[in-house]
């Protein structure tokens, strides 16, 4: 279940960093995760009050390294490091469209 919590909060980050999802995939362009380094810390329990923190770490043309933390209360349980990067329809790497490279340490 933390995989998809961080994978909700990445699509949410995306927005609030006014990158829109849909308008690269009409242009050929689709955001893939590269890859995920993660540490489950603590178990989560149903009817817990979870919240994902997500931290731009660095970036280039190509690619978006985000750190991300699932915590209760402020105990982290689940910590992250993703790289995010841009692919062509045909699995090329692309460039990360403007407004994500912009802002993505933000």
């Amino acid at each position: 279940p933390f995989a998809e919590l961080i994978e909700r909060a990445r699509s949410t980050r995306v927005a609030q960093l006014g990158a829109d999802q849909l308008a690269p995939q009409a242009s050929g362009i689709v955001f893939a995760v590269r890859s995920i380094q993660a540490e489950y810390l603590a178990p989560a329990r149903l009817g817990d009050q979870l919240e994902v923190v997500s931290q731009g770490r660095s970036s280039t043309p190509a690619r978006w390294i985000l750190h991300q933390e699932v915590q209760r209360r402020g105990q982290v349980l689940f910590s992250a490091e993703v790289t995010i990067v841009a692919l062509t329809e045909t699995g090329k790497p692309t460039r990360l469209p403007a407004e994500l490279r912009r802002n993505s340490n933000a």
